[in-house]
């Protein structure tokens, strides 16, 4: 068994740790908050005696084989290097960090302490996804990709109530493309590899972040638009369309339906059965990585080049974070 520390007790630290230990590869064994009287209520809920409120004493006190980050985005790299230096195995939700900058560094960091480093990307490690992958060949030479990710986020009120909610504040390196616009990027990238050139655009708030936009990544004979939003809720499945036919994907983050549409014959269902929580398959994927040792691993490749193009496509549209000045 791996025992499982945590950081953050939001409702994302709660709906992996439902899947972790699903997979029946962990036990949950510490909890880290930044005060002690919140690490221990939340403990309470899964019978944790182990609880801290200093990163250090966590990493130093040989209760944890492995650590889940859920806080901030700004955190992230801070927080995995503690653990990296541990020797302590790393799955960071994403964005893993906030820049290209600071993936690169842990990734040396993970290696060198021979340990796993891993983002907490769901979508490329769901049995829709390996559906889509196994049906492309049925679509002929791939010609148009649409992926979209829209989602009206329920702080944007307080936001326009003059509030600076976290999810709109560069302090944190959010908005909408590090958010939410990471998922149908990171499917992309798993799909088809790393482009040859990237456009991107975006529309700034006054927070200085990215309430929506659009990324173009171009292929040899292909284009991928990704849509992302933070301010509006988009309803349209995503498509991948060849000369011989189109799949049609619901939800592109967690892969709920996969249907293919082939010229002159009948729709298909190609849907599988899927846990309803989706964060089981990282979990599993994460666990068995560990288990193999492997600090090298495609979903660091995939990673690795997800954050350059968001990188590359902030600086476009003039979002900055304080992390980048680091």
């Amino acid at each position: 068994m791996i025992r499982l520390g945590i950081i953050g007790t939001n409702w994302i630290t709660d709906q992996f740790i439902r899947a972790a230990l699903a997979t029946g590869q962990y036990s949950l064994n510490a909890v880290y908050s930044r005060t002690m009287e919140t690490a221990q209520q939340f403990a309470q809920k899964y019978h944790v005696t182990h609880c801290f409120d200093s990163l250090d004493a966590m990493a130093a006190s040989g209760e944890v084989d492995a650590v889940y980050i859920a806080s901030p985005n700004s955190l992230h790299a801070v927080q995995a290097r503690v653990f990296l230096n541990h020797q302590i195995h790393v799955i960071g939700e994403k964005p893993l960090a906030s820049n290209l900058a600071e993936v690169e560094d842990l990734i040396v960091l993970a290696q060198q302490q021979g340990v796993v480093l891993f983002e907490a990307m769901k979508t490329p490690y769901t049995p829709n996804f390996d559906v889509i992958k196994q049906s492309l060949p049925k679509l002929g030479r791939l010609r148009k990709v649409s992926f979209s990710y829209c989602q009206y986020s329920s702080r944007y009120a307080k936001y326009l109530q003059g509030e600076n909610p976290n999810t709109f504040n560069p302090a944190f390196s959010n908005g909408s493309l590090m958010d939410i616009g990471i998922y149908p990027l990171s499917a992309a990238i798993s799909l088809f590899g790393e482009p040859n050139s990237m456009t991107a655009q975006g529309v700034r708030l006054d927070s200085g972040v990215d309430a929506h936009g659009t990324l173009v990544l171009h292929y040899r004979d292909f284009d991928v638009t990704i849509s992302h939003s933070k301010v509006s809720d988009g309803y349209i499945p995503s498509e991948i369309q060849g000369e011989q036919g189109t799949l049609l994907i619901d939800f592109i983050s967690e892969c709920h339906g996969v249907h293919l549409h082939r010229r002159g014959e009948p729709a298909v269902n190609l849907t599988v059965e899927q846990d309803e929580n989706a964060m089981v398959y990282e979990a599993a994927e994460f666990a068995c990585l560990v288990q193999s040792k492997q600090s090298e691993h495609a979903g660091l490749t995939r990673t690795h080049i997800v954050s350059a193009i968001i990188t590359q496509a902030r600086e476009i549209m003039g979002v900055r974070y304080p992390a980048d000045d680091l």
